[in-house]
């Protein structure tokens, strides 16, 4: 609906105010006396000064009460000037009154931005994911983290009851997968769903922590070039980290260096993302998930972020952990 205009009051020109006021004003008699058709009287061409001190009495005689009046309320405007004056507080507060205090607050205590509120929100919900090439790295710590640098990435906790998203090529090949909560809970989890075709994977935990929270997922369908999007993850190992930037296109398509994956109707952003962010959600600033990072695009053989990266929609991976789609 349309807003209706809004409307100040105009200062009136000096010129129209004066002849409004004329126009206006109550006539006042002549200080001459007044004159009769029938009985017609000269008056005096010039009315010696006591004469006219003495009119100015008479007048103001008879025009006491009114007078009184307007200095009553000259002397109530006054007092009322004096008072606001003494107690800014009781001023009308204006605008610029508004503006200078936010401004005072927000310098006292900032606010957090939308990309810091955006993690806060989903936080909770993501996960280290581990892939684990032999059965026989369990308990050996050295061999466990040489495990970890060939296939470590993220996931996103989708259903409290442990169900994680995270990459098919995370965990592909392993023979345990390791996941590590927010607040430090590991656990072994269980390839239950894979999705090839859109490179998704969906793990089950065995164990959770307390009061475990899903992440919240969003359509893409209102999804659109330059909205901001947070990407988390474990970047090299170094986690959990988070990168701002924007969406830069929809609809994209990528096929991997090998020439082996081919992957369509992508999100394209440039929110920094690395080896170990495979996995990790794509997310709006409202804190809600719209993606899967999959992929970034490096024609050089560095696997190394140049600004360019992709994600599965959140709907491809809703079906492939058997959601119904938005």
């Amino acid at each position: 609906m349309s807003k209706a205009p809004l409307y100040s009051r105009s200062r009136r020109h000096p010129a129209q105010v004066s002849a409004a006021t004329e126009a206006s004003a109550p006539a006042f008699a002549s200080t001459a006396a007044p004159t009769s058709a029938a009985t017609p009287q000269a008056e005096p061409a010039a009315a010696p000064p006591a004469n006219r001190r003495q009119r100015l009495r008479a007048w103001l005689h008879r025009h006491r009460t009114p007078l009184a009046a307007f200095a009553g309320a000259l002397l109530a405007s006054l007092a009322l000037v004096l008072v606001q004056g003494v107690r800014p507080g009781h001023r009308v507060i204006t605008q610029d009154d508004i503006d200078r205090a936010v401004r005072e607050s927000l310098e006292k205590e900032p606010l957090p931005s939308a990309a810091a509120r955006a993690y806060e929100a989903i936080a909770p919900s993501v996960v280290r994911v581990v892939g684990l090439m032999k059965d026989e790295d369990k308990g050996d710590d050295d061999a466990e983290q040489r495990a970890m640098e060939r296939s470590l990435g993220t996931g996103v906790v989708i259903i409290n009851n442990g169900t994680i998203l995270t990459n098919l090529h995370v965990v592909a090949g392993s023979k345990r997968v390791k996941v590590r909560f927010w607040n430090g809970h590991e656990s072994e989890a269980a390839i239950v769903g894979t999705q090839p075709e859109n490179d998704l994977a969906v793990l089950k935990a065995n164990s959770l922590p307390d009061d475990l929270e899903a992440a919240t997922m969003r359509s893409t369908a209102d999804l659109r070039p330059g909205d901001e999007v947070i990407a988390v993850g474990n970047p090299f190992g170094i986690g959990p980290s988070v990168s701002a930037g924007v969406v830069s296109g929809l609809k994209r398509e990528f096929r991997s260096p090998e020439g082996e994956t081919r992957l369509t109707n992508l999100i394209q952003f440039d929110a920094a993302a690395n080896p170990g962010n495979s996995g990790g959600p794509l997310v709006t600033m409202d804190g809600h998930v719209v993606g899967i990072v999959t992929a970034i695009l490096n024609p050089s053989e560095q696997r190394t972020f140049i600004g360019i990266g992709f994600a599965v929609p959140i709907e491809n991976a809703a079906q492939a952990a058997g959601m119904p789609p938005f």
